[in-house]
């Protein structure tokens, strides 16, 4: 027997208390009738309507029981054509900020200049500590 094949569109319709579907893992299911039983309430089921809902379902990490109840309200099949494909977020590309203002070529040199500096004035300590022991 081959299982009824739905668009998202269809399954959208189903979005109430009074008649509620859901896609999971390509598979559609009414789950009207357990809505009141829910653990988690009906509002975490409706809020998982008209979209695929997989996600949030695996989220919670639900138990061999409550997977194997799911047999109970199965439908049909989704038409996984009709599922937007998930776009993944990519920032905007922005230019590089320089807070302060300063020219690049300054830091650049600067970033050159301290550390040699610095080499220089603990080579200059060395050599007058040296010749004062002396």
């Amino acid at each position: 027997m081959s299982s009824k094949v739905f668009t998202l569109d269809e399954v959208a319709k189903h979005n109430t208390k009074d008649d509620c579907w859901l896609i999971i893992g390509g598979k559609v299911y009414n789950v009207t009738k357990f809505l009141e039983d829910h653990p988690g309430g009906d509002d975490v089921l409706l809020s998982s309507t008209a979209k695929d809902a997989t996600d949030d379902f695996e989220d919670v990490g639900h138990s061999t029981t409550a997977r194997a109840m799911m047999d109970e309200y199965l439908v049909g099949d989704i038409d996984a054509t009709t599922i937007p494909t998930k776009v993944k977020y990519t920032p905007p590309k922005q230019p590089h900020y320089n807070q302060d203002k300063t020219p690049e070529f300054i830091i650049k040199i600067l970033q050159f200049l301290v550390p040699l500096a610095i080499l220089g004035l603990a080579v200059a300590v060395r050599i007058y500590t040296k010749s004062e022991s002396a």
